[in-house]
């Protein structure tokens, strides 16, 4: 699930070298944190937060095959 996060973030912002994806363990679950370059954060998060909704729900749903809860953070 990082490397689908990494992927699409990085085919998004036109820094791909700052983007970093970062994963934690914790009781609700796999917690995954993505940072971005100031300037890119807009892309990221899209029009009314719709790109970063797609990646979430994404995730989601991968995660639900595999029988774990993920949630991402964007900082």
């Amino acid at each position: 699930m990082k490397d689908l996060i990494e992927y699409i973030a990085k085919s998004l912002v036109d820094a791909p070298d700052d983007v970093v994806v970062t994963e934690e363990e914790g009781e609700e679950g796999l917690t995954l944190k993505l940072q971005v370059a100031e300037e890119d954060k807009g892309r990221i998060i899209g029009k009314q937060g719709r790109i970063a909704q797609a990646m979430r729900t994404l995730i989601r749903v991968k995660a639900a095959k595999a029988g774990t809860r993920v949630s991402l953070e964007i900082i």
